[in-house]
């Protein structure tokens, strides 16, 4: 007779985002200095992604230093300490490392060293990927606070001579520290892919074929198809983003921000009309000031709209991810 598995523990609890914390790089630069290398001016643009500065990280200021930084101060303000962390996530796409992951270096960084500990691939919606992961958890009781990091160097991989990319992408880092709640704090997720665009945002050489260019090695870069990108980020992740809010059971006019993916500042404007959101909707905009950070873009802009009191704690934000893949994810989510 064959044996029988123990039955599963009580499911724990719901789950809410208790805390943020963000890592920028000192390093402002701006449209002028992006100008030295492409064909382009400071008007085209601000005018065709709404971008005026990005932050750089320097040589010392890896993803896993910025995600660590960005834990801890998630943490910090969680008023918890390293030991409650039972895991932590680390959505990035520009971790230098195979092994060890992003997750496990913050783990020794922050001091949290028996912390569960893995990296995603799930490119600018790795965060939104992360944060529904950690409220599963925490919902069936295999954990009881996670960290969910979004964290990039996208400077490594951007080839300052492309006049469709060198502007875009900037470097930082976002957390949010993931734990138990007496009522729902963080909404269904609506998640999913379009395979059908997996060509349209790359890294233009896998590692391999770049060291083995004929001339020598050279750094893979990332390329983007720019128009086909716009058109479905706008249209059919509206159309996902106003899904997350039903599944949710809330209505736009309930909804106190919109944090989406900042990919682009006419997206986010294309999206807030698509949605019809009401004017008492405060809408991220933190591309202007941080660039395109992928993974980390929508802790950081959500920090950001706390940092500026255009939001409050306890209200609702509809955030969504969207990127490389294609792949997207989205949930209604209680401010913290």
């Amino acid at each position: 007779m064959s044996g029988r598995l123990k039955p599963r523990p009580v499911p724990g609890s719901e789950a809410r985002v208790l805390s943020l914390g963000a890592y920028r790089p000192g390093r402002v630069v701006a449209n002028a200095e992006v100008l030295e290398r492409i064909d382009s001016s400071d008007e085209w643009i601000r005018s065709r992604s709404g971008i005026e500065t990005r932050r750089f990280a320097g040589p010392e200021e890896t993803v896993s230093l910025m995600a660590a930084e960005a834990a801890a101060q998630a943490v910090a303000r969680a008023e918890l300490t390293p030991a409650d962390i039972d895991v932590i996530v680390v959505a990035t796409a520009t971790h230098l490392l195979q092994t060890p992951s992003a997750a496990a270096e913050v783990a020794q960084r922050i001091g949290a060293p028996s912390a569960a500990a893995f990296d995603i691939g799930a490119a600018c919606a790795g965060f939104c990927h992360g944060l529904a992961l950690a409220a599963d958890m925490i919902r069936v009781g295999t954990a009881r606070h996670v960290v969910v990091v979004g964290s990039e160097k996208l400077s490594d991989f951007l080839n300052r001579d492309d006049r469709a990319t060198a502007f875009i992408f900037g470097d930082g880092a976002g957390a949010a520290v993931v734990g138990p709640s007496d009522h729902p704090g963080i909404g269904p997720v609506v998640w999913g892919s379009d395979t059908t665009g997996i060509e349209l945002i790359r890294q233009d050489h896998a590692w391999d074929a770049a060291f083995a260019m004929p001339g020598g090695p050279r750094w893979p870069f990332l390329e983007m198809d720019g128009n086909p990108v716009f058109r479905w980020a706008a249209f059919a992740m509206a159309k996902a983003a106003a899904q997350a809010v039903d599944a949710a059971g809330v209505r736009v006019e309930d909804l106190d921000a919109f944090v989406p993916h900042q990919a682009n500042m006419r997206i986010t404007d294309a999206m807030a009309r698509a949605l019809k959101l009401p004017d008492t909707v405060a809408v991220a905009r933190d591309i202007a000031q941080q660039g395109n950070t992928s993974a980390a873009s929508v802790p950081l802009a959500l920090d950001r709209l706390l940092c500026d009191n255009e939001v409050a704690s306890g209200g609702l934000a509809l955030l969504i991810g969207f990127g490389a893949g294609l792949v997207y994810a989205a949930q209604v989510v209680e401010i913290p």
